[in-house]
């Protein structure tokens, strides 16, 4: 397995050139059941399993849930700038530098586990109830100073949730943990 398999287990995000109101649905429906799915994973970790990183020079399991429950939550408020303001610009975080602050290196996952549950709940009712002219509102990313549309960045969302799961699950697997 490449390094670039270990940090990106289920590829890297592609754009579909047509979203369709079904991709959406099985987007939503990937974001509306992630933190059962998450919890399932990581349920019987041990202290040292949850502090393995998932690849060399990578974060610890501990960490990518943690990081889970910030960038979530930041993509909620995101969510609801877009829908409620013209083409805001958003504010983007150091992720990086995040994952290294004690609550993410040290702390038990089960505050985030409870964040991740409550914002995936509300996150997927405001998701369920957009407009078709809601899908295309927009938001600015300043980093990479482009206009990011809600359908696509639902889509961004759901393979961010799968591609941090793939982190995980690969990881047990590469070390053979039930």
């Amino acid at each position: 397995m490449t390094s670039e398999d270990l940090r990106y287990p289920i590829g890297k995000f592609e754009t579909p050139t047509t979203i369709t109101t079904a991709q959406i649905a099985g987007w939503i429906e990937a974001i509306a059941t992630f933190p059962a799915r998450l919890a399932n994973e990581v349920q019987l970790l041990t202290e040292e399993q949850l502090d393995t990183p998932y690849r060399p020079d990578g974060w610890t399991i501990r960490q990518v849930v943690h990081h889970c429950a910030d960038s979530h939550m930041n993509s909620f408020i995101r969510l609801k700038l877009a829908i409620t303001e013209n083409e805001p610009t958003i504010k983007p975080f150091d992720e990086s530098k995040w994952a290294e602050l004690a609550d993410a290196k040290t702390m038990s996952i089960a505050p985030s586990l409870q964040m991740i549950e409550g914002i995936h709940e509300r996150w997927t009712v405001a998701l369920k109830n957009l407009t078709e002219e809601q899908y295309n509102c927009k938001f600015i990313h300043p980093d990479h100073e482009n206009k990011i549309r809600l359908d696509e960045y639902i889509g961004m969302y759901a393979w961010h949730s799968n591609h941090h799961l793939a982190h995980i699950t690969s990881t047990k697997r590469r070390n053979n943990w039930k």
